[in-house]
């Protein structure tokens, strides 16, 4: 069983930065990647940011030149850095990991306040 923990959501005025950290646990022996969906309410869950085994990483162009993913200090960790936050950021974040299976977080709020 793999389980995903999220953390660093908020609120933060627009032209602010947040920092989301996701770490996994349980049986893992590889990731094939870790990335970063949002969704809003009524809207389709939507990638902002992977980063697969070998680091390559892509973006959507939404967050390009603001948003950096990495790995963290752990192999089970993944960072989403976030700089110049517009309202429009605003989201439930979610953290995904694939594995032999796709896996989950719980998701955190970010709220961007014009």
């Amino acid at each position: 069983q793999v389980q995903l923990v999220e953390s660093g959501g908020g609120l933060v005025q627009a032209g602010g930065s947040l920092r989301l950290s996701c770490i996994a646990s349980g049986t893992i022996f590889s990731f094939n990647s870790m990335g970063w969906y949002r969704q809003v309410p009524g809207m389709q869950r939507e990638l902002v940011a992977r980063i697969d085994s070998r680091s390559r990483t892509n973006y959507a162009d939404s967050v390009k030149g603001r948003f950096t993913i990495s790995r963290g200090n752990a192999k089970n960790m993944v960072i989403l850095q976030m700089n110049s936050l517009k309202p429009e950021d605003t989201a439930v974040y979610y953290c995904k990991a694939e594995i032999n299976a796709d896996y989950w977080g719980q998701g955190t709020q970010v709220t961007v306040s014009s």
